[in-house]
């Protein structure tokens, strides 16, 4: 079998890691792309199943000795990545892999893996229910919402970059409309 790749993007707050969750949860040979991140681990995730936590040394050494596919500063302390070994560890498992990525990270993985990837953008409805959404989940603090809304402000109009546009106003119909798009693309 050849991998499929799934790309899932959009701003911070959108609801894609909850629906790539849903997603790994109904398709069986679907693999998650863990990412490398400079930011401080959150009480709720794990290093190794959510990010791979590593220091910005640690990091710039992984860009010097290209081992990213792609790689940015995220937010101002943050920098993500996504390691050439991790996807070749999935492939050679034989899975498909989903990717839950920031927009410039969707635009370049799409650009890497070309048609063997479908981008998929996450939508909301408007920066109000991105702010409520980001206020809710109590993961940061102001002035990192604000830096949020700001990136995100840029990353909506980048969406007709994208192979498929989903809006996320309900997580149920957002989920079952992303399953089916998702089960037609790796079959």
């Amino acid at each position: 079998m050849t991998s499929k790749f799934i790309i899932l993007s959009a701003p911070s707050g959108s609801g894609k890691s909850t629906l790539s969750s849903y997603l790994l949860s109904k398709i069986k040979n679907l693999s998650f792309s863990v990412s490398c991140t400079t930011r401080k681990m959150r009480k709720s995730e794990k290093n190794g199943i959510d990010y791979y936590f590593i220091s910005k040394e640690e990091f710039m050494d992984h860009v010097k000795d290209n081992k990213f596919i792609e790689w940015e500063k995220v937010y101002l302390d943050d920098y993500k990545g996504t390691l050439i070994s991790e996807i070749n560890r999935l492939k050679k498992e034989g899975k498909h892999i989903i990717f839950d990525v920031d927009v410039v990270g969707g635009i370049n993985l799409k650009n890497y893996f070309k048609d063997d990837a479908l981008s998929i953008f996450v939508d909301v409805p408007s920066l109000i229910t991105l702010k409520n959404r980001l206020y809710d989940r109590d993961l940061d603090s102001k002035t990192n919402i604000n830096e949020r809304l700001q990136k995100a402000k840029k990353e909506l109009k980048e969406k007709g970059k994208f192979d498929k546009i989903i809006m996320n106003d309900n997580l149920k119909l957002a989920s079952i409309e992303l399953f089916r798009t998702v089960k037609k693309f790796i079959s």
